[in-house]
């Protein structure tokens, strides 16, 4: 028999983790975080190595292949040191804290994360990736591991010294607080011009490489030019311009829809190919705002499409949203998705290829690892002129091709997916179905949506505590601040279009919990772990919007919102002491910070209240609704009763004495609860919507 039938699972076989599984039968004794490795390590006096990754890390799978499956360098860890593996998409805590902790001894980071910690979990020495002999200037971890246990062994005192220090610069760290009383108006101004001096003219979006896409920054470049579309149709074009060049790139999955996770290159050609949920629904979401802005049917085209690979790949029986999918397959990152132009050649018709070779730029010798990444350089005008063909010919003969290799690629080895369901990103995607649904008129996304929520709400809830993560019928792990703000962002979503009472009294009782187990009344800020989990070496608190917004700005914006909706005075007062927390990193370094000024947007505007009088199911109703949300009116609360349903009534001052017209669905548009003629059509009411929301610049100038 050979070592690997001989080998025993270390005490990863017990989690559910794709990550952790994977990593359950390596010769290194790993340990799940918790109680057992932590007091191993006390009692035999070791340090700990903490390994953090997720399932679709491409650089933690080489990690796995070259040094934790060794025998050699297992034997090293296993006598040198207690061995913990983390997936940070179960635990971002842990992983906010040792992140925050790489990055300030070394000034970035990344994944793998790797760290070396006391017995009392504080770290002392790091780094992400290490291979496994020397290579371009970094250690093989052979060495590194050698050099930390002999450290640890014979200069402990230096070692001790390093932890104190870096312990003290992450609780500087959780606790930086801007203390200024009043929002300054002006952040608006000096985030918006940083945005554009940090823009990439040539390609669109921000700084060179690699490039992410940055859909928060891009939301808020919409609202600013929705302040003042004359003034600032400047902030436009730059969201026209990444979102046309994203699109037609590499990033884009053409045939299968949704985005992967980042660009190589500046041109969005070249992929890190993994896709995540939260960055579909986050993209899917800004494509449709977009969409209501422009009007541009190509806009529409990339939400549905990538909505749809949502609903088609990444959804689970029971209404669940899987986590990702893998960059890599057969040991390869991007095989799935590239393709040569003999195996195009062989699979579609002469005139096919002829078309798709230039509509796809496919090159013979192609420019990633000998194959082509499917981009549409030109456009179907450009094409069309180029090749002298009927652009509606030249549209049906592409679309054709591209169900061919559809079904030609789905018969490829498939990346893993990652099944895991965590209620945050399932939150994020909740958002984004239900405002595609109301745009797009699509029944199916708002099905989905519902049976998210429900999923959520049924399986993920225990002894009244909102869980984190959902796999193989458990659910586990206490939920963070971004998994209740996320959850109660879906679910007012699903009120505002559905009028469905069940959903909005969900949201407020979920708020009342998230205040009471995240927000410090002391500090007047909100931590990331509630006041009933496990002690950390510090209480995370990470309020940059990175590649998904962080769980304060989430919980701010809903707490704005739901302060206009219910006049609660707790909501508004909270939201207002958050924003003040982080008001000088909006203006200074805004890229990190989209949802916050987001947030920002909402609280300095004069939010449109619509309160909608009559039965949901009549058409008269369905129509308003439309209308309503035809428009880009990012700043707005909706709510809704039928009179001859006591049942739907709710306890919002905005419902309090509206009436129908005539006994038919009845539109109220206000402000700060002062309110124009009730309407009853569509038309009366698209002319009331189309009344710009000056409430910013009336603020500032």
């Amino acid at each position: 028999m050979s070592g690997d039938e001989l080998r025993m699972p270390n005490k990863l076989a017990h989690e559910t983790s794709p990550y952790l599984l994977q990593h359950a039968n390596n010769p290194v004794d790993w340990y799940p975080w918790g109680d057992e490795a932590l007091k191993k390590a006390k009692i035999e006096d070791k340090a700990i190595f903490l390994s953090i990754g997720y399932s679709a890390c491409h650089w933690c799978h080489v990690m796995e292949d070259e040094s934790f499956t060794d025998p050699n360098i297992a034997e090293l860890m296993n006598s040198n040191f207690i061995n913990i593996k983390v997936d940070r998409e179960e635990r971002p805590d842990i992983d906010s804290i040792y992140m925050t902790a790489i990055q300030s001894m070394r000034g970035q980071g990344g994944w793998p994360l790797s760290m070396f910690l006391t017995p009392d979990g504080e770290p002392f020495y790091g780094g992400t990736y290490f291979p496994p002999q020397d290579r371009h200037g970094m250690p093989a971890f052979s060495k590194v591991l050698l050099a930390v246990a002999d450290a640890y062994k014979y200069k402990r005192t230096d070692v001790e010294e390093s932890a104190r220090v870096v312990k003290e610069t992450l609780e500087k760290h959780t606790k930086s607080i801007d203390t200024s009383e009043v929002v300054d108006r002006e952040i608006y101004l000096r985030a918006y011009g940083v945005m554009e001096n940090n823009f990439d003219q040539k390609n669109g979006g921000f700084g060179s490489y690699p490039k992410f896409p940055q859909p928060m920054v891009l939301e808020f470049l919409l609202r600013y030019y929705n302040t003042d579309k004359l003034g600032n149709a400047r902030a436009l074009d730059m969201v026209n311009a990444t979102l046309n060049n994203m699109s037609r790139g590499g990033i884009y999955d053409h045939l299968g829809g949704g985005f992967h996770r980042y660009s190589t290159d500046a041109s969005w050609l070249v992929p890190h190919f993994e896709k995540m949920l939260y960055d579909n629904a986050l993209i899917s979401r800004l494509y449709t705002h977009a969409f209501q802005v422009t009007g541009n049917n190509q806009y529409k085209k990339i939400a549905t499409e990538t909505l749809d690979y949502i609903l088609r790949e990444m959804t689970d029986i029971n209404g669940g949203f899987y986590s990702a999918q893998d960059a890599d397959s057969e040991g390869y990152e991007g095989k799935f998705f590239i393709w040569s132009q003999e195996e195009l050649r062989k699979t579609l018709t002469p005139e096919q290829c002829q078309i798709i070779e230039k509509y796809f730029a496919v090159e013979e010798e192609g420019y990633f690892e000998g194959s082509n990444i499917l981009n549409t350089p030109k456009s179907i005008e450009e094409l069309a002129s180029e090749l002298g063909e009927d652009e509606a010919s030249l549209i049906g003969t592409i679309q054709n091709a591209k169900e061919t290799l559809f079904k030609i690629r789905s018969n490829r080895v498939a990346p893993a997916t990652d099944k895991k369901i965590l209620t945050s990103w399932n939150g994020l995607m909740i958002c984004s179905l239900v405002l595609a649904a109301a745009v797009f008129q699509r029944e199916d996304y708002l099905r989905a949506a519902e049976a998210n929520a429900r999923f959520i709400l049924d399986q993920m809830v225990y002894e009244g505590r909102i869980m984190r993560s959902h796999k193989d019928n458990i659910s586990k792990i206490k939920g963070f601040l971004e998994d209740y703000a996320s959850l109660i962002a879906g679910l007012l979503s699903l009120y505002e279009f559905t009028l469905d009472t069940k959903w909005f009294t969900q949201a407020r009782h979920i708020t009342d919990n998230m205040l009471d187990l995240f927000w410090d009344n002391d500090d007047h800020i909100f931590y990331d772990t509630g006041i009933d989990q496990e002690s950390l070496i510090v209480r995370p608190r990470n309020i940059t919007d990175n590649a998904m917004p962080c769980g304060s700005s989430i919980a701010t914006n809903v707490l704005l919102k739901l302060s206009v909706l219910t006049g609660n005075d707790r909501y508004k007062n909270t939201a207002e002491d958050s924003l003040r927390s982080v008001q000088n990193f909006m203006g200074q370094i805004p890229i990190g910070f989209g949802h916050w000024l987001e947030a920002l947007d909402f609280y300095l505007s004069s939010p449109k209240e619509i309160a909608l009088i009559g039965p949901r199911d009549d058409d008269n109703m369905n129509s308003l609704i439309s209308a309503i949300f035809s428009k880009y009116i990012p700043n707005k609360v909706v709510a809704g009763f039928n009179p001859n349903d006591e049942s739907t009534y709710v306890e919002i001052p905005l419902l309090e004495d509206k009436e129908t017209v005539e006994n038919k669905p009845t539109a109220h548009i206000c402000k700060n609860y002062f309110c124009l003629m009730p309407v009853t059509s569509e038309v009366r009411l698209l002319e009331q919507l189309e009344e710009p929301d000056n409430g910013i610049l009336r603020q500032m100038f």
